[in-house]
């Protein structure tokens, strides 16, 4: 009579179970039906009796990205444009004039011309600001210009550009660009190499790889992977990097989503290229993503040294869904888990600030690496070993977007000669002569501290009085001129900003690199490290 009872017991339990689960989906399945036929008409009935004309391809452009935009920066529509960029990007190859172009409402601006491809034969220079494309002027262009700048191989374009207060014109004959994963590698000294992998399409693995045997063929006994500054890319090559220095069939990434197809375990599948060198990660603040995957993993297994900044914190992961008239939806699909179980995501999208803003993570719980080493979760990859000058602040961060930086070292190049980076220096009265150029921009950045002033200044207290509204303005310029002495207190990492801003426009990306050599703080410690066994697995252990 029990087993009888047992199964009368489970039928009840299976049904209630089905008939929930499917109850669940028929009320989402309606809730997502409801709003959008209730939107469709909106949408019609708007376009239709308006008492202006419009125009429905852009109100739905705005509605969908406003939508969008209450959920993360990584999920996306993208239209058939986007499309053909996010292939390229994943690919390495392209075909155009060869630069990084940064796009405005009025112009494009050169940011780096890349050396020996068509921009720099044609003698564009960072700094020009693009503003015709053939009879087109990029002020009177609705969609992204830059989108112009790219074509079939041979075909010419003709550009108009400003530099320096002078309106010039250059005619450019595109070309196939490559795209390199690894744009650099060489040997430090005679034991240690250096590679630097500043992207994660689909060369990463395979150029890391080529460059890990021909450097060890000249003789490298360890290694150190420059992941700063890389904002990652593809998933696969993530693993297949890490790949190349841990067994096959390691654990390196567990994704968990709301979705079971997409909760997956990802592991390594080949043989490795080399399981006993010694290896320094080095990251920055902007090694998001791909760059975390394979940092964190390293530094979990033990694996690794990591050494720089902590990491940007991007613990999620996207993937393309295609929709009609060739265009995609970019959508973060699942959180990832290092080895370790951490997930390093930063930001908190889903519980925002009264302005709107995602909320930092400042909470972290802690976890072991497999040697029982403490890692911690939610703020990026912490760096076994900290550099100060790769780390970044609210001011060095500001200097950079207000492109002070960048305009700064546009007028340097201009008015300075160098004939090698042996010749390169950068001295106090050149950081001198940056601030007075600072101070002479219209540049500004609010301190949380200012904003909490101002927001108190702001509201209609008499409860305050005068005389406390005072105070708050003195403690306002007080701020200011904290933010003036901040150019002194953090001049080394601005420095080093300006440094390689400046370099690169004498003697393109491989001479910052051959530069960074010999002067970076970050390779030197690292390359000091290597040479130290005791204490390199002193690190680890």
């Amino acid at each position: 009579m029990k087993k009888l009872r047992k199964k009368h017991l489970l039928i009840p339990v299976l049904a209630f179970a089905i008939l929930f689960t499917t109850t669940s989906f028929k009320s989402d399945f309606f809730e997502i039906a409801k709003q959008i036929e209730i939107f469709t008409t909106l949408f019609k009935e708007l376009n239709m009796n308006y008492v202006d004309e419009t125009n429905p391809a852009e109100l739905m452009d705005s509605a969908i990205k406003n939508m969008l935009n209450e959920l993360d920066p990584y999920t996306r529509f993208l239209n058939e444009q986007d499309v053909e960029g996010f292939k390229i990007r994943n690919a390495g190859e392209y075909s155009g004039i060869g630069a990084l172009v940064r796009s405005y409402d009025d112009k494009l601006l050169i940011v780096e011309p890349y050396k020996d491809y068509p921009a720099d034969k044609a003698g564009l220079k960072a700094g020009d600001e693009i503003i015709q494309i053939g009879d087109i002027m990029v002020s009177d262009f609705d969609d992204n210009a830059s989108e112009l700048l790219k074509g079939a191989n041979n075909t010419e374009v003709t550009i108009t550009f400003n530099r320096q207060g002078e309106t010039k014109t250059a005619a450019i004959k595109r070309e196939g660009v490559e795209v390199d994963a690894v744009p650099y590698y060489h040997m430090v000294g005679e034991k240690t190499g250096y590679i630097v992998l500043s992207r994660f399409n689909r060369k990463a693995s395979s150029q890391t790889k080529s460059a890990m045997q021909d450097l060890k063929g000249q003789g490298a006994e360890r290694l150190i992977l420059d992941l700063r500054g890389n904002p990652g890319g593809l998933l696969s090559e993530a693993i297949n990097v890490t790949n190349l220095f841990v067994p096959k069939g390691e654990l390196i990434v567990t994704t968990k989503s709301k979705v079971k197809k997409f909760n997956q375990e990802y592991k390594t599948k080949n043989q490795p290229e080399d399981l006993e060198i010694p290896l320094v990660v080095l990251v920055n603040g902007s090694s998001a993503s791909a760059s975390e995957i394979v940092s964190g993993g390293l530094q979990d297994l033990d694996r690794a040294v990591v050494m720089g900044a902590r990491s940007f914190g991007k613990g999620l992961v996207q993937r393309p869904l295609k929709l009609t008239y060739g265009t995609q939806l970019k959508v973060t699909i699942s959180r990832y888990f290092t080895p370790s179980g951490r997930c390093i995501q930063s930001l908190d999208y889903w519980n925002r600030d009264s302005e709107g803003n995602a909320v930092r993570n400042s909470e972290f719980k802690e976890f072991k690496t497999r040697n029982g080493r403490i890692v911690e979760d939610g703020g990026g990859v912490m760096p076994d070993v900290e550099i100060a000058s790769t780390k970044s602040n609210a001011l060095t961060d500001a200097l950079v977007q207000n492109n002070v930086i960048f305009d700064f070292a546009t007028d340097f190049y201009y008015n300075n000669t160098f004939d090698s980076t042996v010749d390169f220096s950068f001295s106090s009265s050149d950081y001198n002569a940056f601030k007075s150029f600072t101070n002479g921009k219209d540049f500004s950045f609010k301190t949380e501290t200012e904003k909490l002033l101002e927001e108190a200044l702001n509201k209609d207290d008499s409860l305050l009085g005068a005389d406390v509204q005072n105070k708050y303005k003195d403690l306002l310029l007080a701020v200011n001129r904290g933010k003036i002495a901040a150019l002194d207190s953090y001049e080394t990492e601005i420095s080093k900003k300006l440094e390689d801003e400046i370099i690169k426009r004498y003697f393109y990306r491989d001479g910052l690199y051959d530069y960074n050599l010999t002067h970076d703080d970050a390779i030197l410690t690292a390359v000091e490290l290597l040479s130290n066994s005791n204490k390199y697995n002193s690190i680890l252990k």
